[in-house]
């Protein structure tokens, strides 16, 4: 049975930070693709992450929400290009040129990657265990942000298709009651030859599941008498399989992200 009853505090403290959504998945999320990228790690990095892991701000005992929070933590690339989005700059200089002040508007998702990505390639070469589990952690929760397809979309809250309040049911009431039922099954972490142009691959790759994600959640809706039990419920079983995939997926790119930075540092020992 989908035990939504577990999600109404993280509900409602995301209602009273403000009308608009701030996180783009519950604390939840985090916690659980955060473990599972550790797994994802080759046996060079591993014992590092495994042997530091509640020293990781979100898997910490006294956890706080790590990263930066706010409008910047989304990209809605629909509101200004059609998708496949092959027209929007992959430098951020160059599509600050291209889109002005509409662009600032939709978030920086991207780019906190990459700006994240590079402070950790940073903290590798220093050795420095705090910085890098600090930047390991926000990358994490940046990288899982971007397999939110609700984070890609200028319909985020479901304000243009007549289902207002689709974030919070979706990306935290949901995962948040899903229980064991949230299990993930990541790749292994891979070496990114291109990390900003793997960036840019995912937020096509997530993109392409906003449509589905409203249309399940419209099917799930319809026959209910509002947002209980039975309504999650049917969330769960239509919806809770993309989500499954996607944070899976979340995993693997968050392995493949630290990987890769401990890579270009030059892979030091690390202790």
């Amino acid at each position: 049975m989908f035990t939504w009853l577990r999600a109404v505090g993280v509900l409602a403290a995301l209602v009273l930070a403000g009308p608009a959504p701030v996180l783009a998945w519950g604390p939840i999320v985090h916690q659980t693709v955060t473990e599972r990228a550790v797994d994802t790690l080759p046996k060079g990095l591993k014992p590092f992450y495994k042997n530091h892991m509640l020293e990781l701000p979100s898997l910490s005992p006294d956890e706080e929400e790590a990263g930066e929070e706010g409008r910047e933590r989304r990209f809605a690339i629909d509101r200004l290009a059609p998708f496949p989005f092959t027209e929007v700059p992959r430098r951020e200089a160059d599509f600050k040129e291209k889109y002005g002040a509409a662009g600032a508007e939709i978030g920086r998702l991207p780019w906190m990657i990459q700006d994240t990505f590079a402070r950790l390639v940073e903290a590798f070469r220093s050795g420095d265990k705090t910085r890098i589990l600090a930047e390991s952690d926000t990358l994490a929760a940046l990288v899982t942000d971007l397999r939110n397809p609700l984070a890609l979309t200028d319909n985020s809250d479901g304000q243009k298709s007549g289902q207002h309040g689709l974030w919070v049911r979706v990306a935290a009431r949901l995962p948040g009651g899903m229980g064991k039922a949230l299990s993930l099954n990541p790749d292994a972490a891979h070496l990114l030859e291109d990390p900003a142009g793997h960036v840019f691959g995912v937020i096509n790759a997530t993109y392409v599941w906003v449509d589905n994600i409203l249309y399940q959640e419209e099917l799930a809706k319809r026959g209910t008498g509002g947002y209980g039990e039975i309504y999650y419920e049917a969330l769960a079983e239509r919806a809770g399989p993309i989500l499954r995939q996607h944070l899976s997926a979340a995993a693997g790119d968050v392995g493949s992200f630290w990987y890769t930075a401990w890579t270009q540092a030059g892979r030091p020992e690390l202790k």
